[in-house]
Formats: C-alpha cells, sequence, structure tokens
C-alpha cells in the first residue's frame, strides 16, 4: 500500500516510512484519540505502532457528521464544556456554510489568535506584523464568526478591539447606501490602517466607494483576501485603490487557517504549525488535484482528524491554489470552472 501524499513540508512531518506513520502525526492521532472520545468510538486504535493501513482505516470526518453527532461528542463529560466555558478556558463560533445547518464549534480560548498569528508567521508579506502593534480593518459577511463580527447597532467605539476595527454594521450583505459607505470610508481614514482584510467582494466596493470619494489611504501595507474565494477582477479593482500587496489566507471556523499564499502566484502553503494536510485524489486523470483532509494539531477542544474539508487544491510547481468547493466544481479538459466559492473564517462550510 503506497504511503499517503501531504501538502506539508517535509520537515513538519519528518522521514516518511514505508509501513509506519511518522512520529508528529502519530502522536497527534494518539492525543486526538485521547482528548475526544467520539474517534474511539468511530474506529478503536490498538496501542501498537500505528502503520499506514491502520490509519488508512481511520474514517474521515464529514462537516454533516460534526453537524449530526453535535460537539459535545467530542467531550466524555458535556459539564466539561460548561466548566471551560464558566472558567473562560473555551469559547464557540457558530457555522454553518455548506451543511445547510449549524454547527457550533467549541475552542480553547485564544486559540484563535494563537494559530492566526501561525498563519502570518508562515507569510512573508504578513510576518512583518508579528510581534509588534498595528491597525487593522476587516470588512467580512455579516454571518462571519471572527471573535466579533457586530452590524446594527455598535458604535465606532464598540467595534475596536487590540487595534482590530470591525466595519459592519448593515444586516444586509449587499446593500450599502451611500450613507454607510460614507461611514466606512470615514472609518477607514480615521484608522489609518496597515492591513485591510475582508470578502474579495466587499473590498472590491470598498475599493471603488473609496475611489469615488477622493480618499486615498497610503498606510495599508497588506490586503488579506479572506472569507470567499477571489476573482482577478477583484483583485484588479482592489489594487487600484489600495496599492499592496494581498494575500490569500484559506481556512475555516472549525479547522483554523490552513494555506496561505500570495493571491494568484498559486504559491499557497501549508502552515505547518496548524495542521496536517494529506492530498487525496479527486478524479482519475487529475494527478494533482486533491481533496484536503486536515488533522489540527495542539487542540484541546473539538481536535479535528482526517477532516474533509469538501475543497479541492490544486498542486503546482510553486505551491498550491485553493480551486473552491468540491461540490461546485465542474470540469472540462484542461479548464476548471468554479460555480461556488471556498470558505474561509466567516463563510466556513
Amino acid at each position: 500500500m503506497s504511503v499517503p501524499v501531504f501538502a506539508n513540508h517535509p520537515a513538519a512531518l519528518g522521514p516518511l516510512a514505508a509501513d509506519h506513520v511518522p512520529g508528529p502525526l502519530e502522536q497527534e492521532v494518539r492525543r486526538i484519540y485521547a482528548r475526544s472520545p467520539l474517534y474511539g468510538r468511530r474506529f478503536p486504535l490498538h496501542q501498537n505502532p500505528l502503520e499506514w493501513a491502520c490509519y488508512r482505516e481511520i474514517p474521515a470526518l464529514s462537516k454533516k457528521e460534526i453537524v449530526e453527532h453535535g460537539h459535545q461528542a467530542f467531550f466524555a463529560d458535556y459539564r466539561e464544556i460548561e466548566r471551560g466555558m464558566a472558567e473562560k478556558r473555551f469559547e464557540y463560533e457558530s457555522t454553518s456554510g455548506t451543511t445547510q445547518g449549524p454547527m457550533t464549534v467549541i475552542m480553547e480560548q485564544g486559540w484563535w489568535e494563537a494559530q492566526t498569528e501561525r498563519a502570518y508567521r508562515a507569510s512573508p508579506i504578513l510576518r512583518e506584523f508579528v510581534g509588534r502593534p498595528y491597525r487593522k480593518c476587516v470588512l467580512a459577511p455579516v454571518g462571519c464568526s471572527s471573535n466579533l463580527c457586530p452590524y446594527e447597532d455598535h458604535p465606532f467605539p464598540h467595534r475596536y478591539f487590540n487595534g482590530t476595527v470591525y466595519l459592519n454594521l448593515s444586516s444586509d450583505p449587499f446593500a450599502f447606501p451611500e450613507a454607510e459607505w460614507d461611514r466606512i470610508v470615514l472609518e477607514l481614514q480615521a484608522t489609518k490602517p496597515e492591513v485591510i482584510e475582508g470578502e474579495p467582494i466587499y473590498l472590491s466596493l470598498l475599493a471603488r466607494a473609496t475611489q469615488r470619494r477622493g480618499v486615498k489611504v497610503p498606510s495599508i501595507r497588506a490586503v488579506i483576501l479572506t472569507y470567499g474565494k477571489a476573482s482577478l477582477q477583484h483583485s484588479r479593482r482592489i489594487a487600484e485603490v489600495f496599492p499592496a500587496p494581498q494575500v490569500d489566507l484559506y481556512g475555516s471556523t472549525e479547522a483554523g487557517y490552513l494555506f496561505v499564499g500570495e493571491a494568484f502566484k498559486d504559491d499557497s502553503k501549508v502552515i505547518d504549525d496548524n495542521a496536517f494536510i494529506e492530498l487525496v485524489p479527486w478524479r482519475a486523470g487529475l494527478p494533482d488535484v486533491f481533496q484536503i483532509y486536515v488533522t489540527t494539531r495542539g487542540r484541546e477542544a473539538m481536535p479535528l482528524l482526517r477532516y474533509h474539508t469538501g475543497d479541492i487544491v490544486r498542486r503546482y510547481p510553486t505551491g498550491y491554489r485553493i480551486l473552491g468547493r468540491e461540490g461546485g466544481l465542474y470540469f472540462r479538459p484542461r479548464r476548471f470552472a468554479r460555480f461556488t466559492d471556498r470558505g474561509g473564517r466567516g463563510a466556513p462550510g
């Protein structure tokens, strides 16, 4: 039986043996089994050194399964969740995406910030912001699940946290009256961010609104495209007004950030400290196109093992490109087309 293919840098896994799972991956698998009884009920794991044949028998975990079992299935005692919330060891987010149903995600307090920092460190463009104060503006979908994506009635001071301003107010994600753009552009000017982050369509609209008002924001040093898949046209419109390097940051609420790269450079790479990414062939005749199975690293609450995200990636000599949702892709010879976009934090499935 062949050894599974991983997108991680070889150093993250260590030497790959023909029979046995490498130490870092086996250690993570066993930690996940010890922390979450869900996996032992699905597929008992013996104590002998883990072989690839056994690893492959561990069933892939789906979004649907998480929804059906519920977040409590990851804990031996549901009261541990309540105690963790009361003691502020845990926090939770809610997401839906391709599951078409609510998924509650329990995460250890501070996990999102820590894995975001690791994502920044993995990016040559973003790592300059690690370890120092900087200002960021976020324009995300209303249904996003960042630590706070407020709208409707939150004044400016209540949307400013640790240098980040959340620009959302409208409960209708596509209704931006001119008065609303006046407010958003004014807050953008007042914040003087070094980073702007958002759903590419929204950032494209923001760029045009900023341009119409004759406003420039020279402080911006990086643009993060996340929550949805950007088109080249979105990228160009954004660059006309915010001429800074653009970063494609891919992940989901439940798994965290997984890939990072410069937008449209096909150079995305795995954030090795966040996850192991197994590449599973998608269709016959497409040797460089894969489903991804994610095994998170260092998680205490709701760790994911061989988690099938539903997203498809393509491998290039320079790195990886996220193609989109498996259910929203169709194939024609020598070409891919996309009907639906991939999720990021705030639009995960």
